[in-house]
């Protein structure tokens, strides 16, 4: 008995989301779109594990190439500068080899990068109510744009903006709140079906 046997009947998620991947084999990078807090991050990883692809993230791309934090490079340059270096970092990324690549909230909204992703990726709308985003996102104090008095608000209005853009995106999934592994399963039984209309 192999251990990928042994991981089964013992119910390891990660080798149910590998058999559920079998024959699942896209050409292009797989780009994680959607609002902060929607698991682009966590999700986009367990799906590169299962799909034996190689991951990166756009915001610890971004933070590396400018030895700087997110927060930081927002604080001290401004958000238009953040932009600039997220589009040339996202650039060199879909240049290279295929992967799954989650990207920072901001990032399609960018006509240049959105288009660059419509050529070179397949792009995936993780889309989340907003109780379950707000839940997510203030366990963590360092979101840029929620450095306000009521996120909730903030949150509400980059729905409105960002939703009709995000909709451009090759793939939706809904996701709820719950197991990012039930995400990760919705996204590979969509690529299944993205491929079967190809």
């Amino acid at each position: 008995m192999t251990r990928a046997d042994v991981s089964n009947r013992r119910g390891d998620p990660a080798a149910e989301l590998r058999r559920l991947a079998e024959g699942v084999n896209p050409e292009r990078t797989l780009a994680l779109v959607g609002l902060m807090g929607a698991g682009k991050t966590t999700v986009g990883r367990r799906l590169a594990q299962a799909l034996g692809r190689p991951f990166a993230d756009a915001d610890a791309e971004i933070a590396a190439a400018a030895s700087r934090s997110v927060e930081e490079i927002f604080a001290e340059h401004g958000e238009c500068a953040f932009r600039r270096g997220e589009r040339q970092v996202i650039a060199r990324l879909l240049a290279g080899p295929p992967h799954v690549l989650a990207t920072g909230g901001g990032a399609f909204m960018d006509a240049g990068t959105r288009a660059l992703m419509k050529e070179r990726a397949i792009s995936i709308w993780l889309k989340a109510p907003i109780d379950v985003l707000m839940k997510r996102v203030m366990r963590r104090g360092d979101r840029p744009l929620l450095q306000e008095s009521d996120p909730r608000a903030v949150m509400e209005r980059l729905m409105l903006e960002r939703y009709p853009i995000y909709a451009e995106a090759d793939i939706v999934v809904e996701t709820g709140g719950g197991p990012h592994r039930s995400a990760v399963a919705e996204i590979i039984a969509a690529l299944k079906a993205y491929a079967e209309q190809r």
